[in-house]
């Protein structure tokens, strides 16, 4: 050191650990200070990554809230597919049945006979 800092300079830095009893400064081992001692630049620095990391963190629980609600979404779409093709089977059938019953009225009732009688008639 050039002795015009004192010992304030070598305090910013580093910390002396003294090896002796006697204070006399060429016993003293510097040791870098602990990282909870950042400066207060480092500390606006790691305060700006933890609001990062908290909108990382609100970003991701709206997502997985979002992903979450569309597959309840899905799972209900999916029931209500489910319900109408059922119900379309059954309207088929429905239909086919109605169809058959339809069909042998006709056969039975003499309104709808073929015409091939009244054209012997003339």
């Amino acid at each position: 050191m050039d002795g015009s800092g004192g010992e304030d300079a070598e305090d910013s830095t580093f910390t002396s650990i003294s090896l002796a009893d006697d204070t006399d400064q060429s016993s003293r081992i510097l040791y870098p200070r602990p990282r909870s001692l950042l400066p207060k630049m480092m500390n606006a620095d790691m305060d700006a990554v933890d609001a990062e990391n908290q909108v990382e963190l609100e970003e991701k629980t709206r997502l997985i809230n979002q992903v979450l609600e569309l597959q309840h979404t899905l799972e209900d779409l999916s029931a209500r597919v489910d319900a109408v093709k059922e119900e379309n089977l059954k309207l088929k059938s429905e239909n086919q049945v109605l169809g058959q019953y339809i069909e042998n009225l006709m056969s039975a009732s003499s309104v709808f006979q073929t015409t091939d009688t009244k054209s012997k008639r003339k």
